[in-house]
């Protein structure tokens, strides 16, 4: 089942570097009290992650703060190495965004967000979508529908605050 506007957002527990290595990210303590942007893609240093979905969330960061956002997540079927490297070389970690990896993509599975395409290596990838999630109740869910990064990018989603 694909996670709706009024969905609760499972537990997970995603990953981070921090200064001691890896850290394991429980999900529901950053969404606890919290309003959150989620944004979720099929994986660090690809196309069209790399040159639209992440720097339209670079782009809007500074408002969605104005508009109330405590944080903004990027998540991706990837491990936290790869992701701490990429939010380092796109300006995504300086702009304030939290880098997470689905390294298992349990939580891309849990949201029913997931697909192959396996001649590319791409095995149960994160789907491209974002979303707004208050005290882990999603309030605004914006699944790609284009090829491109036009429905879930971090205009689009300002724009309905």
């Amino acid at each position: 089942m694909t996670i709706a506007e009024g969905s609760k957002l499972p537990e997970a527990t995603l990953l981070k570097m921090g200064e001691n290595g890896a850290e394991s990210v429980k999900l529901s303590e950053k969404l606890k009290g919290r309003k959150v942007v989620i944004f979720g893609l099929p994986g660090a240093y690809t196309g069209t992650c790399s040159t639209a979905h992440v720097p339209s969330f670079i782009r809007t960061a500074k408002k969605f703060a104005e508009k109330g956002v405590d944080e903004i997540i990027c998540v991706a079927v990837n491990d936290p190495f790869v992701m701490k490297a990429w939010g380092e070389a796109t300006g995504a970690t300086a702009a304030g965004i939290t880098m997470l990896g689905d390294a298992d993509a349990s939580f891309s599975k849990a949201i029913g967000l997931t697909f192959d395409v396996p001649h590319l290596g791409f095995f149960a990838r994160s789907k491209r979508y974002s979303l707004l999630a208050e005290d882990g109740v999603v309030t605004r869910f914006n699944p790609e529908t284009t090829s491109g990064c036009e429905i879930s990018a971090g205009e689009h989603l300002l724009s309905q605050l």
